[in-house]
Formats: structure tokens, sequence, C-alpha cells
């Protein structure tokens, strides 16, 4: 891991009407427009929908990393975000996170191992934790079947 702080650096460039093209170094351009929601035609990512989508793949990177580090194994984790958008002292802001969580483990008996590593999860990650909004966390853990792994194998 390279030394603190990291910098990211992303361009932004748009006309007066239309997408907004996003661009890093040594990543595909992504296009963006403002959401249905601010009468934009809500057919691309657009600033909200980036950020809910940031909080969805940094919990599940975040849990990656302490399932690795805690030798936990599992099969999946799918991620399912809203973030609430309203007004707040005159100011339009993200005001909570909501995340779902379903977590597919190989053995039951990880079960606890793994709430706990989720939870850490949703504690640890950087984007939720530079976010003023209150995070909410609902988890569902299951046990893969065998057929199921079979059938991925």
């Amino acid at each position: 891991m390279e030394v603190f702080p990291h910098r990211y650096c992303v361009k932004g460039s748009g006309r007066a009407t239309g997408d907004v093209e996003l661009t890093a170094a040594g990543l595909a351009p992504l296009w963006s427009e403002s959401p249905a929601e601010f009468d934009g035609p809500g057919d691309l990512w657009s600033p909200e929908t980036l950020l809910v989508g940031a909080v969805a793949d940094c919990f599940v990177l975040t849990f990656r990393a302490i399932a690795h580090a805690s030798k936990l194994h599992w099969a999946s984790l799918d991620c399912a975000v809203t973030g609430t958008l309203d007004h707040v002292e005159r100011a339009v802001l993200f005001t909570r996170f909501d995340i779902r969580a379903r977590l597919e483990l190989l053995d039951e008996a990880d079960a606890e191992r793994a709430r706990h590593a989720l939870e850490k999860s949703e504690r640890h990650c950087l984007i939720t934790r530079s976010l003023r909004a209150s995070i909410g966390l609902d988890l569902q853990i299951d046990v893969a079947q065998p057929a199921a792994l079979d059938a991925t194998a």
C-alpha cells in the first residue's frame, strides 16, 4: 500500500446540456447526467447514484479485506444500498444510507464470525466514515447448499 495521503483525481467535462464525461488515468470513461428526480433523463449514472454506488462498492471491498484477514470463507455477498436525499436546514443533502447485505457462507459454523465481519465492514468502510449521514445495516446470512456450490464449480 502507498503512503498516505492518497489522492484520486477525476476530470468531469460537459457542455450546457447533455452528458458529463468522467475520466481518470487508467480507467474507462464514465458518463453521468442529472437523475430523473432533478429533471434529468434518468438513464445514466448521476452524482447521486455514483455516491450510493460508492457506499455499496466500499462495503463489499471492505468486507472482502476483513474476511480475508480473518480467514472467513464465503461464497457471495450482495449489497443493496438506498441513499436518502432530503432538505435539512435549507440545504439538500444525503441524510441516511441504508445497507442491506446478504452474505452466503460456505459453512454454517461461521455465521457469528460472519456477522461480526459484516458489522465491522460497515464501521470501517472509508466512504461511509467520510459522510455525515447516518448508516443503517440490515444483514442476512445464508449457508450455500452443496448442490449450488457444485453448479458454480
